[in-house]
């Protein structure tokens, strides 16, 4: 079982996305244990402050390293043999990607850390956390919901988290590519028909009109993809086709 902690001042705001959907149903299947930690209680003056006034100045105020620094050793006070992944979400970290997902679902413990304010005492940066990230270039009030983003992008690879254990294998990103289209009944809406080949029955073709246009939907959209991806011969020539079509 995969065990998460987050650290956060306002855990009222995780109970809606963990008792929900997926992740609800990888927490009753034992998959996952979540665990929300404000760290104000651990810290160590009668006011419980966690943030103070930046040294040399400057506007906002900065997230202490004590409270932070002590709520993760009392988490893994009990962890000596396991690796524990320490990850702290903010702009400045590294680019979120479904391969960084599937790297962290090896794990067995994650712990978030969420801030507020204008940013973290660097300390917490250098000494503390093994990972940085950021789900986007923007800057969002806080990092609690980078973290939900991260942890349903981590949880939903876990074994046996989703109804079709190959359900993940072929997402976006997953092949390096774009997903292809999909389609569902009815065959014909309000004019608008499914592409014949998917309700052929031809196994074959249909398998390489999905791959034909998770290329073309790759190539319109995120055509940066196909530096790191390495196609096959075949998926190399259907490429060159596709490009010819707009030309």
């Amino acid at each position: 079982m995969m065990k998460i902690d987050v650290l956060t001042l306002f855990p009222e705001m995780f109970s809606g996305v963990f008792g929900q959907s997926i992740l609800k149903k990888a927490a009753e299947k034992e998959a996952v244990e979540f665990n929300l930690v404000n760290f104000r209680d651990f810290a160590d003056n009668k006011h419980q402050s966690v943030d103070d006034y930046p040294y040399g100045g400057g506007a906002g105020m900065v997230l202490k390293p004590q409270p932070i620094f002590d709520a993760v050793a009392d988490l893994t006070k009990h962890t000596e043999n396991k690796k524990t992944r320490i990850i702290l979400l903010c702009p400045q970290g590294e680019r979120h990607t479904q391969k960084k997902a599937e790297e962290l679902a090896n794990e067995e413990h994650l712990i978030f850390i969420c801030g507020h304010y204008e940013g973290y005492d660097e300390r917490i940066r250098e000494y503390l956390v093994t990972d940085e990230l950021s789900i986007g270039d923007y800057v969002l009030t806080g990092g609690e919901l980078g973290a939900m983003v991260v942890i349903d992008s981590v949880v939903r690879l876990l074994p046996e988290v989703l109804g079709n254990e190959e359900s993940h294998i072929k997402d976006s990103f997953s092949t390096g590519m774009l997903e292809h289209p999909h389609y569902t009944r009815p065959a014909d809406f309000r004019g608008m028909a499914v592409p014949d080949v998917l309700v052929s029955g031809n196994h074959k073709f249909i398998e390489e009109w999905r791959v034909k246009e998770a290329l073309r939907r790759t190539l319109l959209r995120r055509p940066d993809l196909f530096d790191n991806v390495n196609l096959t011969d075949q998926q190399e020539k259907w490429l060159m086709d596709i490009k010819k079509e707009y030309e």
